[in-house]
């Protein structure tokens, strides 16, 4: 926290934003870099006022071979339906007392509240889908997104993806973001449309003139000094937020948050460095080498298509012709030695062979290899599906595991605060009441279900073991410690099988209690001929016998 008293609240604000972009000036070098060269639209957008492209400007100049290009797009994909598929419920929210859980009232209050998160998060208002993509793509490329996170006007929730070049922000002691400020520009009429009597004079002023004159704002949050729970306004609010005028150097306006607004996460992070890392840094120097061959085999590729002409003197140039079906005359030999060569060129399949090796390696770091395998080789058994998925868990684990810890937890905090303060959530149970309301987070992502793929690997592995000794020793009691009612429905959730495909329980008593009747009535049938055949000897012995 800073002393606001010595010079004055915006200031300060506008002050210790210019130290935190002058720290990573070397880092802002490095994105434009990655941009340059895998998402052009954000070049030349890192630095602080002006440096925003016009739209629709063309940035491609440094692109050759668009594999990152495309890779990067593959990864948000990948990334997106990983943790947050639109078709499911990738979450749910639990008490975090074991005890409250088990209870069928919280059971409900908490089915209800997972019901209405996905209900205002993927409301068409909300802008969740096309954000949360937009900061997958961030976390690629540069191994940091942001995503702010408030609530509607009218109830509800919205989202905004944050520009990574607009955001700067602090960690605490313990490495987790607790200060942000948002660099950002608005024009006239934006900040009118914002802020309403707020506005400053000279923003007014202008309003009337040019609306689309743009000016420049910070948004600051971080934790509040001197924080009183008491406090009903948003004084009482453990983060405080203020708009700063960065022309006019005037705080515009002011307010709190019970939770910290910005979703922050980072992809990978180094020592002592409090932005993360990308996939994109990883292979930045694969993508210049792939451009750079790119480039010659271009080259060499023009040479062998449209060849350079080689001749014994410029005798026969000036009436040499190149159109299909021309005659030159005198560029042969009375004995059929040609007079005119061309320029050999280098072998454009090594060419070839050394990009595929950076498009390999581009791949591997954009994850789009690690899901070629499914769909290149479909003729492959249920265990070694569940063994890929399984494989594809402990890779993907270490770092999109970090995304839930870093960016869903703390996203779905701030949507159950806001959705509370508007009133939109169901009452809550007394008892959990009682216990302050903690909850937990229970992911039901895909990526989620491949960290489980371990134990239905096993399970598959075991069966068969036991399905071949079996057929060894015709020994049916080697199947008997499995409890298939339990093992088959958790290894259809492992692999992310709809509840509406499976039978109810009371349908499949209702199955076994058939087949129970069927096979009583069958036995019957079979041993019908047995039965008749004793009666008719007992009918026979009794006749026998003397009177």
């Amino acid at each position: 926290m800073f002393d606001y008293k010595s010079e004055g609240r915006a200031q300060e604000i506008i002050k210790d934003v210019d130290r935190l972009a002058a720290d990573r000036g070397i880092l802002e070098g490095h994105w434009q870099e990655i941009a340059e060269r895998m998402i052009p639209a954000y070049s030349k957008t890192f630095q602080q006022k002006g440096n925003y492209n016009n739209q629709g400007q063309k940035n491609t100049e440094m692109i050759y071979d668009s594999t990152a290009v495309v890779a990067l797009g593959r990864f948000s994909a990948i990334v997106d339906s990983l943790l947050t598929p639109r078709n499911s419920l990738w979450h749910k929210l639990t008490a975090s007392d074991p005890k409250l859980a088990k209870s069928r009232e919280v059971k409900l209050w908490f089915e209800e509240v997972t019901r209405l998160l996905f209900k205002y998060r993927y409301a068409p208002k909300a802008n969740f889908a096309s954000q949360n993509q937009q900061n997958f793509e961030s976390l690629g490329a540069f191994g940091t997104g942001a995503v702010f996170v408030d609530g509607l006007p009218t109830g509800g929730l919205r989202y905004r993806a944050i520009h990574i070049g607009e955001i700067y922000f602090r960690e605490n002691h313990q490495g987790i973001i607790d200060t942000a400020y948002r660099y950002f520009p608005l024009t006239a009429k934006q900040a009118y449309d914002q802020f309403k009597e707020k506005t400053p004079k000279q923003i007014l002023e202008k309003l009337m003139t040019n609306p689309d004159h743009k000016f420049f704002f910070i948004h600051s949050v971080q934790p509040r000094e001197n924080y009183d729970p008491e406090r009903l306004d948003w004084r009482g609010m453990p983060y405080e937020s203020c708009y700063v005028s960065v022309e006019f150097k005037e705080v515009i306006d002011e307010g709190g948050f019970n939770v910290f607004p910005y979703a922050i996460s980072r992809y990978k992070q180094a020592a002592g460095e409090a932005y993360g890392r990308s996939p994109a840094m990883d292979v930045l120097p694969a993508t210049k080498t792939l451009n750079e061959e790119k480039k010659t085999v271009l080259k060499q590729g023009h040479r062998a298509v449209d060849p350079v002409l080689l001749t014994h003197d410029d005798g026969i140039i000036d009436s040499f012709s190149m159109k299909p079906g021309a005659m030159n005359a005198g560029g042969m030999t009375a004995d059929g030695r040609p007079l005119v060569g061309t320029l050999p060129v280098g072998n454009i399949m090594i060419g070839k062979d050394l990009m595929d090796d950076e498009r390999a390696v581009i791949n591997d770091a954009f994850l789009v290899t690690l899901f070629q395998v499914l769909t290149e080789t479909p003729a492959m058994t249920a265990t070694e599906v569940l063994e890929r998925t399984r494989e594809k868990g402990i890779l993907l684990n270490p770092t999109l595991g970090r995304q839930q810890s870093e960016y869903l937890g703390p996203m779905i905090e701030i949507e159950v605060d806001t959705l509370s303060r508007q009133g939109l959530l169901p009452p809550m149970p007394r008892l959990l009441q009682e216990a302050k309301g903690n909850y937990d987070v229970v992911y039901d992502s895909p990526l989620s279900r491949a960290a489980k793929a371990e134990e239905a690997a096993g399970a598959i592995r075991t069966v068969e073991t036991a399905i071949e000794i079996y057929n060894v020793t015709q020994d049916p009691s080697v199947l008997d410690p499995f409890d298939f009612d339990v093992m088959i429905p958790e290894i259809a959730e492992i692999n992310g099988m709809p509840e509406r495909w499976k039978k109810s329980p009371e349908a499949i008593a209702e199955i076994r209690g058939q087949r129970a009747q069927a096979n009583e009535q069958q036995a019957n049938v079979e041993a019908a001929p047995g039965a008749a055949a004793m009666m008719n000897a007992a009918t026979k012995s009794q006749t026998a016998r003397p009177a």
